[in-house]
């Protein structure tokens, strides 16, 4: 049995300013940024004293919108850290023996900053890279599927920036935040599209098939969201969002669940990412290092 996971951050001080009046700015000051230690628990439970549970836990890597060093890191055995090969995530992999109370822990507290993302939406100057993964369907993230239906009698500009603004007017105006009843979460872009409501993993599927659909490069980051007042405290849950790449231009982001949550940053999330998160891993359908069973 898989406990929930228990996330602990200690938040830090981000530089002057107010979030609300940077996302209003038209001249887009020098984006924010923010230093915390972030801790990531497991806890293995319901299990016999001695026996053995192989755990994988994700660890986030540096990039242009992170900086992330690992400061604590508490298992039972050493563990392993592995690189899965469709996207480069890193893995912390653990096999190791129940305690006397059927319990297995697994613990890694990183030093993170987090930056602000503003990406420029005429840039032409992006990184080249593999783009094959970006571009094909995942298990529940067809490549149009039945979101076409929100862009039917439309035409699609020739331009990947202002197409992809109308793919985000699309799901946004479709679909509503909510957590009832039962199916969403699953990223599954053809439920969403009928339900016309879900989480953050729901919108931003929705989203991608339509991208991809248009042959727009998109893929998911995976997270957490922190809260804007610093301090410490628990970390409910994870959070997604979503990132297309013009030809010839770097990675644009989108949040548009949180954009369905407060629309007066409807504007602000096409291209633009708090710095108030932290990403953990690119992609679905992963094959883990050492492969799952």
């Amino acid at each position: 049995m898989f406990s929930p996971f228990r996330l602990v951050v200690a938040l830090g001080i981000a530089l002057a300013g107010l979030i609300g009046s940077l996302r209003a700015e038209p001249d887009k000051p020098a984006p924010k940024s923010r230093e915390f230690l972030f801790t990531y628990q497991a806890t293995v439970t319901g299990l016999k004293p001695g026996q053995s549970a192989r755990i994988w836990l994700p660890i986030p890597s540096s990039n242009d919108d992170q900086e992330v060093a690992i400061v604590k890191r508490e298992s039972p055995v050493e563990g392993k850290v592995e690189k899965e090969s469709k996207y480069g995530n890193q893995i912390f992999y653990v096999e190791a023996k129940a305690d006397d109370d059927g319990k297995i822990v697994a613990t890694l507290t990183y030093k993170v900053k987090r930056l602000e993302v503003r990406a420029d939406l005429k840039g032409k100057n992006g990184e080249k890279a593999d783009l094959e993964n970006f571009l094909k369907a995942d298990a529940k993230v067809p490549i149009g599927g039945k979101g076409l239906s929100l862009i039917k009698g439309k035409t699609l500009p020739d331009d990947p920036v202002e197409a992809a603004r109308i793919l985000y007017d699309a799901v946004g105006g479709h679909m509503r935040y909510s957590k009832e009843g039962t199916g969403w979460g699953r990223g599954d872009s053809d439920w969403a599209c009928d339900s016309g409501y879900g989480n953050c993993t729901d919108f931003h599927s929705l989203f991608i098939s339509l991208a991809r659909y248009r042959k727009i490069p998109a893929k998911f980051e995976m997270g957490f969201s922190l809260p804007e007042k610093r301090g410490q405290g628990e970390i409910a849950g994870y959070h997604c969002w979503a990132k297309f790449k013009p030809e010839g231009g770097g990675w644009i982001p989108v949040d548009i669940s949180e954009a369905s949550k407060d629309p007066k940053f409807k504007e602000y999330y096409f291209g633009n990412l708090t710095e108030d998160r932290i990403a953990f891993t690119v992609g679905r359908d992963l094959t883990l290092v050492p492969r799952q069973d």
